[in-house]
């Protein structure tokens, strides 16, 4: 089969590589599509360590079951299905905590095992989600970023009819401002220093923009921060309404610091809570995305072949693009 091969930062190259095959309790996919996300960019620049090359990234797959093991239970050849890529040991204290996110000995497909910019991706069948019948398949590759948006909205636990506010621009910061709409939550405004992106996200959000000046007098009881960006962590802290909630959910370096106040998080009873990628959320983020699949939909904005991946990189890093998905089925 053809896979994007990433040899170390850089270095990447389409190659013939062998055919998966499925685990005994696992499954073969025919990729129909993968996305490209932030993550990624931190990955293939050596950000999360260089022992995980060479390494098939892609992480956000959605396909067909071509293959199943004899012991695979629950899926069937021909299904079509979104992949969760998160491993967890199921053996370890956080595991067994019920925090599988924070398993000690975590892997992921796309981040440490062979991932879907590839013709064909292996993955236990227990990590399958059959697609809803009559979900259109364009929007399959936003079910994981969703799955990480709605861990993100149990952490923050918004009131419904309440004002938020959304740091960022990029493909999360959408995806968030618009499950938050959908849940009631309003008004919901997005704050992003970028023009070009302030105008994509009130074009595909229809929800209210501002730069990061006009913001400064903004103040609601729910903020997200989902940048990573240590500045924009300050003031969205800084936007907390008394008795309110930061969620921050942009992956920031871990050498990054960002001052705060303990005073007035005392003061003003502020809540800061962190969340960490998908926990118990992917099956529900299945149902979000069919049932949001109109709004969600302009998120894709670009479709690139397996060709095409150093494009599609480059247009999540410019910001030129909001969500690129990869397809093996595009020929360049």
């Amino acid at each position: 089969m053809r896979a994007v091969v990433a040899h170390g930062p850089g270095a990447l190259s389409l190659e013939s590589v062998p055919d998966p095959s499925p685990a005994v309790d696992g499954a073969i996919i025919e990729v129909g599509g993968c996305g490209i996300c932030g993550t990624d960019l931190h990955l293939l620049a050596g950000d999360l360590g260089s022992d995980r090359f060479p390494l098939v990234p892609g992480h956000e797959p959605w396909g067909r079951v071509v293959e199943v093991g004899r012991e695979a239970a629950g899926v069937r050849v021909g299904d079509l299905v979104a992949v969760d890529p998160s491993l967890h040991c199921g053996q370890c204290g956080p595991c067994r905590r019920g925090h599988g996110n924070m398993c000690e000995r975590w892997s992921a497909i796309g981040a440490n095992r062979p991932g879907a910019w590839a013709d064909y991706v292996a993955a236990p069948a227990a990590n399958l989600h059959p697609l809803p019948e009559g979900m259109p398949t364009p929007v399959a590759p936003l079910v994981e970023p969703v799955a990480c948006a709605v861990r993100g909205l149990e952490r923050l636990a918004p009131e419904d009819d309440r004002p938020a506010i959304v740091y960022g621009a990029g493909t999360m910061g959408l995806v968030l401002s618009l499950l938050l709409q959908a849940r009631g939550v309003g008004p919901v405004t997005i704050v992003d220093p970028n023009p070009a992106r302030r105008a994509a996200a009130a074009r595909i959000t229809g929800l209210p923009t501002v730069d990061v000046a006009e913001a400064a007098e903004l103040r609601a009881p729910s903020v997200v921060e989902a940048t990573g960006n240590p500045a924009a962590f300050e003031q969205a802290l800084a936007s907390v309404d008394r008795a309110g909630t930061l969620l921050v959910f942009g992956v920031a370096s871990p050498a990054a610091r960002a001052t705060v106040s303990p005073h007035r998080l005392y003061a003003d009873e502020i809540t800061i809570v962190g969340s960490m990628a998908i926990l118990r959320s992917f099956a529900p983020a299945v149902d979000a995305v069919a049932r949001h699949a109109v709004a969600l939909a302009p998120l894709v904005t670009d479709l690139v072949s397996l060709e095409d991946v150093s494009a599609g990189l480059a247009a999540v890093a410019d910001g030129s693009a909001v969500k690129v998905v990869v397809s093996p089925g595009v020929r360049a």
